[in-house]
């Protein structure tokens, strides 16, 4: 790749084993990473092959049900200390953490509240509720403010954000604005110690009466999200009590523990973050290898990053610690120190979100000693202990080292965050990356540099030219809680030389968040030539998954658009007027899905009208009335009378968190099932239909549980399969004639597909997801493919390659069936190849899957 860094150990690969990151650590001088393809990793606790997913549904509920972003005190006329008396959970002694000697999450808010006791420093705030229920807790420390000084603070965020150009010129914000610090602790609920370091270092600010302390505070505001998954901290699970790793979810926003720190990105508008992880060895601190996101203002970004990373790795090697004496290696900076294989690409990382609204020194920080996992079970107390002691000491050293560079560059780290701004609210080019534009930053070479054209509009038009209003309603309202600025058209417009009605909705890319709103609905860009592997996801555009239309203005200005800012999507909740029709309900998204669900849980009927919609009769108006203003979606009158009558189904499913997750939110009953479930005992009677794509082997089953299995299957019983474990079922099982071939197990992103029509693909967009793609072939007569990749290269944006032998790639994917259907052995069956489900984020492809068990649920 060109590039001259120096040579250390460091961290290269990754791999999924139930949940857990493997590490491999190279020599001195083998800063390349390894060619073989990772297995694919996934949401949360990645099921085992005996597991079932196991999120528990109120949990499921919770999430779905909480759409406020978080508990935040807006904090408008009160200054600060804001004390908040915490209620203290009971003490749970089966609390992971206690057996490393760290602070339960039950010893938290003792610990809190005599803080908030301790002076006049320390505030508590609850930022929201886990999934599992328990609070959030968000500290904040700084010196002590009056209502007035506090508004006038908020004025000043305010100003920095929406009138950049003013506030880069004002010198009361130079001299005197409290610049926002976050650390984010314990995202990942078995890497503990942050949570314990952050908790000292609240404790020390808060006594400490020397001068650097009093000027620190006076001039800064610290915002410590002590636990920000205490579901996962009491059980010891990477994942929160929904089975979600929340430090993926960060664009898709399902976990109401995402969404609370989405609330503190915007409404504290930290400019330095760091977010404290575990384990590798030596103690990795970004930024990151090549491929650099493209949205991001990355000279600025990068200026301040390494910089600070300098100065965390200088405490963390301080503290003394050896490899020789404490096993401890030195620290890790990967884009000094490695080629590839940590990047900051995708958007769904905490630090890789936070730059969007603000942030210019973002950091991940693994400390060294692993103390989860195959540790946590296999080492003696003693041990785990001391090793954990080292993690919490290295944490507080990052976080001290993090403080330090933002006092000492606070002036100049508030100036680039209102850069940040000022760019996007202009349309200013970006800066590209190199030695002269990001100073002090050694090593810079073309294979940093990564730049993308904002386009001057995004449109989602109304009428017409919409695929689905509701989609539309929630692309538009997703793109609100992320802060991103949305106008509604007064009056029909021509733009880019399209028409657009009266109501469609424009994104103005001339605003200070462009770059969150073209990370969410470009494309995005295929990177397969840039780097052998990535270290997640490659593509996920919400344009193009999410089920909406979108189109992109590339040029021009908006003059002849009136629009008005809007703060919400309008109702698009509608029952055709015509009461002697029947009604037609399109399933095009969740929420319709989920509202013929509701309808047929309360006894109405309804049946397939062929082309993936149902049709409901017109005595049904009332009960529809009631579900398009509890779902938002429309009803459209139709002379058709449907076809095969459509059933409540439910489901039995051997699927992942976020596949479950997404089940629940199209509204089906779901019995999560496994191996060791269906060996258990299993009742079939409870079941319509069964989900497979992991956890569930056949040929694993024991003689009672196969023949229950394939009793249920001979009696109608559907299957709806994905990827390698729906296909093997459908096998081993004798179904369906249609051979799965899998694609590069490391290849994923977004992917042109042509779509047959229909029940299953009717109207369904014309891009789809992958993850460790599959495709099918030597179909066997009756056969129906319901989708396939498309011609050519069907990548659209992502990372997908050929393997070393060369096959796997996308070339062998092109026009090969990704969806087909068919019935055999008694069962209808559907199986796919793409992954329209993954970690329940592409909305518009939910659909796909809920069509599918509709179609094969036994009546």
């Amino acid at each position: 790749m060109g590039i001259s860094r120096p040579s250390r150990p460091v961290l290269v690969t990754t791999a999924a084993t139930a949940g857990a990151l493997l590490f491999t650590t190279f020599a001195p001088g083998t800063a390349t990473a390894d060619p073989t393809p990772r297995p694919a990793v996934r949401e949360g606790s990645p099921l085992g092959a005996d597991r079932a997913a196991g999120a528990p549904e109120r949990a499921a509920e919770r999430a779905l049900g909480d759409t406020g972003a978080s508990g935040l005190d807006s904090g408008r006329g009160r200054g600060y200390p804001r004390e908040r008396k915490l209620t203290v959970p009971p003490e749970n002694p089966a609390d992971k953490s206690l057996k490393l000697g760290l602070t339960p999450y039950h010893g938290i808010a003792p610990k809190l509240n005599a803080l908030q006791r301790v002076g006049d420093r320390v505030s508590v705030e609850i930022a929201g509720r886990s999934t599992g229920g328990h609070e959030l807790y968000l500290v904040t420390v700084t010196a002590p403010e009056t209502a007035r000084e506090a508004a006038r603070q908020e004025r000043m965020r305010e100003r920095i954000e929406n009138a950049p150009a003013s506030a880069a010129k004002d010198k009361a914000i130079t001299s005197s604005y409290k610049t926002p610090v976050f650390i984010n602790n314990n995202i990942h609920g078995n890497e503990w110690e942050g949570t314990d370091a952050a908790l000292k270092l609240i404790e020390k600010l808060a006594k400490a009466k020397d001068k650097k302390s009093r000027d620190l505070l006076a001039r800064h505001r610290l915002y410590f999200s002590v636990t920000t998954n205490p579901d996962g901290r009491i059980a010891g699970t990477r994942a929160n009590a929904g089975g979600f790793d929340l430090n993926r979810d960060f664009i898709t926003a399902s976990q109401p523990e995402a969404r609370a720190v989405r609330r503190i990105a915007i409404d504290k508008q930290p400019a330095v973050m760091i977010d404290l992880h575990g384990y590798v060895n030596g103690t990795l601190i970004e930024p990151t290898t090549p491929p650099h996101g493209e949205n991001y203002e990355y000279d600025l970004f990068l200026k301040n990053s390494y910089a600070n990373a300098l100065g965390m790795e200088a405490a963390v090697n301080g503290l003394g610690y050896t490899e020789e004496k404490d096993g401890v290696l030195p620290a890790v900076i990967p884009f000094r120190d490695q080629e590839e294989g940590w990047d900051d690409w995708p958007p769904i990382f905490t630090p890789q979100y936070m730059p969007f609204h603000g942030a210019v020194a973002t950091h991940t920080i693994e400390f060294p000693m692993q103390v989860n996992n195959a540790a946590y079970e296999t080492q003696p107390v003693a041990e785990l202990r001391r090793r954990a002691a080292i993690n919490v000491d290295i944490a507080g050293a990052a976080m001290r080292a993090t403080l330090d560079y933002t006092q000492k560059h606070r002036t100049s780290v508030i100036a680039d965050q209102i850069e940040v701004f000022r760019r996007g609210a202009t349309g200013a080019e970006q800066v590209p990356l190199s030695e002269e534009t990001a100073p002090g930053v050694p090593g810079i070479g073309p294979e940093d540099v990564y730049t993308t054209e904002f386009p001057r509009a995004y449109v989602i038009p109304a009428g017409r030219g919409q695929r689905s209003a509701t989609a539309a309603a929630r692309l538009v309202d997703h793109l609100l809680a992320n802060d991103v600025r949305v106008e509604r058209a007064t009056h029909g417009f021509r733009l880019g030389g399209r028409t657009y009605a009266k109501g469609s909705y424009v994104v103005d890319m001339h605003q200070p968040k462009r770059g969150l709103a073209n990370v969410m609905l470009a494309d995005g860009r295929d990177i397969s030539d840039k780097v052998s592997t990535m270290y997640d996801i490659s593509g996920w555009s919400l344009g193009r998954l999410w089920g909406a239309s979108v189109d992109t203005v590339r040029g021009g200005g908006l003059k002849g658009v009136h629009a008005r800012v809007v703060h919400a999507a309008s109702d698009v909740g509608h029952v055709a007027p015509r009461g002697d029709l029947r009604l037609r309900l399109r399933l095009d998204d969740p929420r319709e899905v989920a509202a013929l669900n509701s309808l047929l849980a309360k006894g109405v009927t309804a049946r397939a009208d062929g082309k993936g919609g149902a049709i409901l009769p017109s005595s049904a108006r009332g009960a529809a009335k009631a579900a398009a203003k509890k779902h938002g979606v429309a009803f459209d009158a139709t002379r058709a009378k449907g076809r095969e009558a459509l059933h409540r189904t439910r489901v039995a499913a051997a699927v992942t968190p976020g596949e479950l997750f997404a089940l629940r939110e199209m509204g089906f009953d779901v019995e999560p099932v496994s191996t060791a479930v269906l060996n258990a005992g299993f009742d079939w009677r409870k079941a319509d239909a069964l989900m497979v794509s992991a956890g569930l082997d056949r040929a694993k089953l024991n003689p009672a549980a196969k023949s229950a299995l394939d009793a249920f299957l001979a009696g109608g019983g559907g299957l709806v399969g994905r990827g390698a474990a729906g296909a093997a079922l459908n096998a081993d099982a004798g179904l369906l004639a249609a051979e799965p071939v899998e694609g590069n197990g490391d290849a994923n992103g977004v992917v042109r597909v042509s779509n047959a029509g229909g029940t299953i693909t009717g109207g369904a967009p014309g891009h789809s997801f992958v993850y460790s793609p599959s495709w099918f072939t030597d179909l066997g007569p009756g056969v129906r493919v319901e989708q396939r990749y498309g011609t050519g290269d069907p990548l659209l944006s992502g990372h997908w390659r050929a393997t070393e032998d060369g096959s796997g790639g996308p070339a062998d994917a092109a026009g090969r069936a990704s969806v087909v259907s068919g019935s055999a052995g008694g069962a209808d069956v559907v199986l796919f190849g793409t992954e329209p489900l993954f970690r329940a984020h592409p909305k518009g492809l939910f659909p796909q899957v809920g069509r599918a068990l509709l179609s094969v649920a036994r009546s």
